[in-house]
């Protein structure tokens, strides 16, 4: 059997963060490393990758240090779904399959679930599905009393969700051939074509088996979606400091914490657990990081900086800054009294603008996500929500209230003038005026 791991689409939901959600870094290994393991551990060692021109040598290099696995690789021209990817990869399809979306974080159960499916309950195809108390942007499957899938309904609008089970992308096909059939009949303009191909699969052969699955599940949809995956390993990372770690005798560290090789921990400093401290990282003098913030390697956390919930990045500077509730791309810095605001006066949750729609994040709290390689000035601040793109910079003393683009740049103009100093100081009038500001006291 093997597994397939879909790594070729075009993540546009998650602006500013460019980078493949399967390549962000959770607690010192990518996302695709975790997944891989994750497999290992039901007993699955050979996988297929398919990626795009773009990722496709990074994909190697990661996989290519995991032992104990065979892996084969194809590319998907371009990011056009699921399907074509299957189509992608239909020469290596000689064996029973499992699809996997590496972007969702489950636990190993998922996989144990459909392995025993298949082993007590024969099917064509088995899905994973998970009940939900509120609307989610994906899948929705509707069953009857056996369990057999009777029709996909894909994004329903809220309020009109056919049931409470969700479409996780952790599916079992026996036949692998048979589903390419049926995809390669699809007609449809939407990118649906693979949903739609089980859909008629179920209908012509009664063999579509929904397994239940009640474990954790993260999809990563949007930028503040990893706020749960960072929850998801810390809460689940037994918590471990390094024996190269320097901590300082002062510093003040509480509960579960990971803190990386050559990472260092000045004086007055306070970690406040769950935290993530990455390799070579420092967490300068009295500076606070506080609960589910995960800091990524060789970072500054300078003088007097507090980091609560924030998912930092690789590379990272700041010095005097609060950063809350946000989420910081590789290689940026921030300005002294820069501050990322994230709450609204009227408390109410916070909107992002995606791809021309408003999203309700669903948080009262969140505040700036951008994007990697941007820098502020000193004393800058940041509104709620806010996005900046990759490569940006925002001057000092601004207030920025709307996002902004890739490679920006956005200054205050000054409304200072600069003219002659009409005033001396006269060191034999100085006494003078000493003894009179005595005299009137």
């Amino acid at each position: 059997m093997k597994v397939l791991f879909l790594c070729g689409g075009a993540g546009r939901r998650m602006f500013p963060i460019t980078e493949d959600k399967f390549l962000l870094n959770f607690l010192g290994k990518t996302l695709l490393e975790h997944q891989v393991e994750l497999a290992k551990g039901s007993g699955l060692t050979d996988f297929i990758i398919v990626g795009n021109h773009r990722n496709i040598e990074r994909i190697r290099e990661i996989v290519t240090d995991i032992p104990g696995i065979n892996v084969e690789f194809a590319i998907q021209e371009q990011p056009l779904g699921i399907a074509d990817a299957l189509q992608s990869v239909s020469r290596l399809l000689d064996d029973k399959l499992i699809i996997v979306n590496p972007n969702d974080l489950f636990d190993g159960s998922a996989y144990n679930s459909l392995l025993e499916a298949q082993r007590t309950k024969p099917a064509i195809s088995y899905l994973l599905g998970y009940e939900v108390s509120e609307y989610f942007p994906g899948g929705y499957l509707v069953i009857d009393k056996d369990n057999e899938l009777t029709s996909i309904v894909e994004k329903p609008e809220p309020g009109k969700e056919p049931s409470r089970l969700v479409n996780v992308l952790v599916h079992l096909h026996t036949d692998p051939k048979l589903l390419l059939k049926h995809v390669a009949d699809v007609e449809t303009g939407r990118d649906d074509v693979y949903e739609r191909a089980i859909d008629a699969m179920a209908k012509d052969t009664h063999g579509v088996k929904v397994v239940p699955y009640t474990g954790i599940w993260t999809a990563i949809k949007y930028p503040w979606h990893i706020f749960n995956a960072v929850r998801q390993f810390l809460d689940r990372s037994p918590g471990y400091i390094s024996p190269s770690a320097q901590i300082s005798e002062k510093a003040t560290i509480e509960d579960k914490v990971v803190i990386s090789d050559d990472a260092r921990v000045f004086e007055n400093a306070v970690v406040k657990g769950p935290v993530y401290i990455g390799p070579r990282s420092v967490i300068g003098t009295s500076s606070l990081v506080r609960e589910y913030s995960h800091i990524g390697s060789d970072c500054v956390v300078g003088f007097s900086t507090e980091i609560k919930n924030s998912y930092v990045s690789d590379g990272c500077w700041f010095h005097m800054n609060y950063i809350g509730d946000s989420i910081i791309g590789e290689g940026c810095s921030f300005g002294a009294g820069t501050v990322l605001s994230n709450w609204r006066f009227d408390e109410k949750n916070i909107k992002i603008k995606v791809e021309g729609m408003s999203i309700d994040t669903g948080l009262d709290k969140l505040g700036a996500i951008i994007g990697s390689k941007s820098k502020t000035g000193v004393h800058v601040s940041v509104m709620p929500g806010v996005r900046i793109g990759p490569n940006s910079i925002v001057g000092s003393h601004v207030c920025l209230e709307d996002d902004l683009g890739p490679d920006k740049t956005v200054l205050l103009e000054s409304a200072h003038k600069s003219v002659s100093n009409r005033f001396r100081s006269d060191k034999e009038a100085t006494p003078g005026a000493i003894r009179r500001m005595k005299q009137q006291d």
